[in-house]
């Protein structure tokens, strides 16, 4: 949001540099993001004065040029060489002197002291596009001969610097959403230390009407236009605005379009109050209606757009077609032009909500739609009303037919909020007077209506829309106040808990430390995504997805289900950047319907997950390391490593049915812990993912009801462990998990573990056949084991072996 800061000190006595009140405005929350010089006539006219032309003779060496010379005050006279067909002895001029830098469009030049065809000229008489006062340059530009001699031009044309502040507004401050009310909030941040007030504009000159009004207004839909004011004007005169408009629009990047419009735009920036202007020619039947129309109705809004128009979206119609969408966006056949003589202006009311739904919808957001959607001031609207048909009629004439029509004449009812001084002291953290405390109240419009010792009682205007709780007048009282007068104390005041849960924040970290430590980064995606891809790639998630109900866009249209395809969308975000070796990691929440009836929590579900991602090469491209391709058995470990860190043992991994990926389910005691592999080609495609990508999910609820299992500290045996190998032919479908399984149902006592580690399919292996290589490592914690008893466990794993999967030795 731009705000002016001349067009502020109208309202507010003041005379602060801009930097101290930039600092102001940062300090009472309305962040100040930038402030930038802003010039009705870029360079300002700088080093322009006014000049009496002496004297004025033909060049000797050139047709079309004159040779004067140029009084330009404190007795100083230059010789300048011109080009301009009616410059004339004792003319009043303006002079660019000697070093002033003139612009055209962003080319600048200066002024500097030079010969043409062998004449001295040591300043430029300009003509009006040449200091951008206008488009003419058919001569320069003669002043009255009243205006003294060496008068800076920039005084004679009154022209100011304005300085313009960006503010980052947060959405509950839409009381700030104008000039009045920053300065409101100024003023209250100045009387903490004396008297300042915001003064603003009378209406006192507004007069209306003796006539009826030609235009009935019928509110059919009270609840979505609680209230709805109007007035006819008749006999204006639509054309440009004067400079003063124009510039204060141009000062905050409007661009002005016409007196009418001007002035709409101008109350908005002022006090926060959209208006609208109807050709009271184009309203047919002579009516008014505030209401709903049948859905998929089309509209041709003010952009030249045609719109399909929702049940739910309220317009502004006449007795026959809609005229604009109320809150929102005009339409293009109702609006002001040139030829309009008579005009309905529009002040309202529209409930924020019924707003905000039809701005998304139509995905259109305004100035207009901005200020409703967050909640304007229901009791401004006939007093920007009569401002604006002031205004109106200072540039562009005309007449008000009658009295002001106004829907609901009644007041909208303030919020009555009790505070107590010891929970206001308590929540400051300290002792601020009560006079103190009063002022500020009184300078943010808050009316106290009684006060005792403890306790105060005020009426929040019904524009504060964000003030409903004593906590809100504490937060800004304090805001005003100032953070940083609350002294920070010496001690800290506080409460030990001793608690015996899971630290699952503190886990989470120890997790990411370990994670990043293995090369990872860790990411954070939107909660919203595009149900597109469940509806494609997941359609039991898709079943389950938890849609939004007015969604900003079909890019973000339900909950995620899935943290896999934002991990997917940030490998391609990053392969698109040459970043093409990735490994991610994410902790956040899944959304699912439970498809039960009931409360929220009985109707939708949440999960905490973690979830892994890699892609490329497994490190880094150094000189003395072979680089070696990511795969699943790198992810595997990496799962492996997690469920180690927490404590937990005796998981294993089965064969995984998986409508994204291919791979393993991580079991342990009968519950899923994890699910990890390789993303299913036609998955990496939509992505554009080329390399295989694996990816792996955590259920990091189910792994912290397991966590806290205590750990059992064993004695180091004492007697040596043996290691012998097995080279087995077996069928190429069976998994070491099998054969890992009948090994130790096999041998209980002394196999401790055993490990694959060579995989061989080729010449010499039987097609439909593989080779593994396996080492078992057996120990008695007993006693050395002797060769007896090593050959008897060997001897019946291979028996197990051949009987239950047909495995052979090589």
């Amino acid at each position: 949001m731009k705000i002016s800061y001349n067009w502020l000190k109208e309202y507010i006595n003041i005379d602060l540099d801009v930097d101290t009140v930039s600092k102001i405005l940062t300090d009472i929350g309305l962040e100040v993001e930038g402030y930038e010089l802003f010039q009705t006539i870029k360079g300002g006219l700088q080093g322009v004065v006014v000049g009496k032309v002496v004297t004025c003779q033909k060049h000797p060496n050139a047709d079309k040029l004159h040779v004067t010379t140029v009084d330009i005050g404190n007795n100083t006279i230059v010789p300048i060489v011109c080009g301009a067909p009616n410059v004339a002895a004792g003319q009043t001029v303006l002079v660019a002197t000697e070093g002033t830098k003139l612009y055209s469009g962003t080319t600048e030049f200066e002024i500097k002291a030079t010969k043409i065809r062998g004449e001295v000229s040591q300043g430029m008489i300009c003509a009006e596009d040449e200091l951008g006062l206008g488009t003419s340059h058919e001569g320069i530009m003669v002043l009255p001969d009243t205006v003294a001699a060496g008068t800076l031009a920039k005084d004679f044309y009154n022209i100011q610097d304005d300085y313009v502040f960006e503010i980052g507004l947060t959405p509950n401050r839409i009381d700030a959403a104008s000039h009045i009310g920053v300065a409101r909030d100024i003023a209250a941040y100045l009387s903490v230390q004396g008297s300042c007030t915001v003064t603003k504009p009378s209406v006192i000159e507004f007069v209306a009407g003796s006539k009826p009004m030609s235009v009935s207004v019928h509110v059919e839909n009270t609840e979505a236009c609680p209230r709805y004011t109007g007035l006819v004007i008749r006999n204006v005169t639509v054309t440009q605005s004067p400079e003063w408009l124009q510039n204060k629009l141009r000062a905050i990047g409007q661009k002005p379009i016409n007196n009418i419009v001007d002035v709409t735009n101008f109350i908005l920036h002022e006090m926060a109050q959209p208006l609208h202007a109807f050709d009271l020619a184009k309203i047919e039947g002579g009516k008014v209606i505030v209401q709903n129309v049948p859905s998929k109705t089309p509209f041709v809004t003010l952009d030249g757009v045609t719109r399909e128009l929702h049940a739910d979206d309220l317009m502004i119609c006449n007795a026959v077609n809609p005229m604009c969408i109320a809150g929102v966006f005009g339409g293009i056949e109702s609006g002001v032009t040139n030829q309009t003589k008579d005009i309905f202006l529009e002040s309202a009311y529209f409930n924020p909500v019924s707003v905000r739904k039809t701005s998304r919808r139509h995905a259109l957001s305004t100035d207009s739609s901005f200020r409703f959607e967050r909640g304007i001031d229901p009791n401004n609207t006939i007093y920007a009303l009569k401002r604006a048909a002031i205004l109106i009629q200072q540039v562009a004439g005309g007449e008000i037919e009658s009295d002001i029509f106004d829907s609901h004449p009644q007041e909208f009812a303030p919020f009555t909020i009790e505070l107590q001084y010891s929970k206001m002291y308590a929540l400051i953290g300290k002792h601020i007077e009560k006079d103190i405390i009063r002022r500020i109240l009184t300078a943010l419009e808050i009316v106290i209506t009684s006060e005792s010792d403890n306790t105060l009682t005020v009426q929040v205007p019904p524009y504060r829309v964000d003030v409903q709780r004593q906590e809100d007048v504490v937060e800004d009282i304090l805001r005003i106040y100032g953070y940083n007068n609350i002294e920070i104390p010496d001690a800290i005041r506080s409460s030990i808990v001793y608690s015996n849960g899971v630290n699952t924040t503190q886990l989470k970290q120890k997790i990411a430390d370990m994670l990043v430590a293995s090369g990872c980064y860790e990411i954070m995606n939107n909660s919203l995504t595009r149900s597109t891809y469940y509806q494609k790639f997941a359609p039991e998630l898709f079943e389950k997805r938890v849609s939004i109900l007015n969604p900003l866009s079909a890019e973000l249209d339900c909950m995620r289900a899935s943290l896999l395809f934002g991990c997917l969308e940030v490998v391609e975000y990053n392969k698109n950047r040459q970043m093409n070796d990735i490994a991610v990691f994410e902790f956040g929440t899944t959304y699912h319907t439970t498809g039960s009836e009931g409360t929220v929590t009985q109707k939708y579900n949440e999960q905490q997950q973690l979830a892994i991602c890699i892609t490329g090469k497994q490190a880094p491209q150094h000189w003395n390391i072979q680089l070696a391709d990511s795969d699943i058995f790198v992810l595997k470990s990496l799962v492996v490593s997690v469920l180690q860190k927490l404590g937990i043992s005796k998981w294993k991994f089965v064969s995984l049915q998986h409508s994204c990926i291919s791979g393993l389910e991580c079991v342990v005691n009968k519950r899923v812990v994890a699910r990890l592999g390789i993303v299913k080609s036609a998955v990496s495609k939509h992505f554009d993912i080329e390399k295989p990508c694996m990816y792996a999910e955590l259920y990091w609820d189910t792994l912290m009801q397991l966590y806290g299992t205590p750990i059992i500290y064993k004695e180091i045996p004492q007697f040596p462990e043996v290691r012998r190998d097995l080279a087995l032919l077996l069928d190429a479908h069976i998994e070491f998990e099998t054969i890992k399984k009948l090994a130790f149902e096999t041998e209980r006592n002394l196999l401790k573990h055993m490990q694959v580690f060579d995989v061989y399919q080729g010449k010499g292996i039987p097609e439909g056949k593989k080779s593994y290589a396996i080492s078992f490592v057996l120990q008695d914690k007993e006693k050395t084991l002797t060769d007896k008893q090593i050959e008897g466990v060997m001897t019946k794993l291979i028996a197990k072996f051949k009987n239950s999967i047909g495995a052979e030795l090589r």
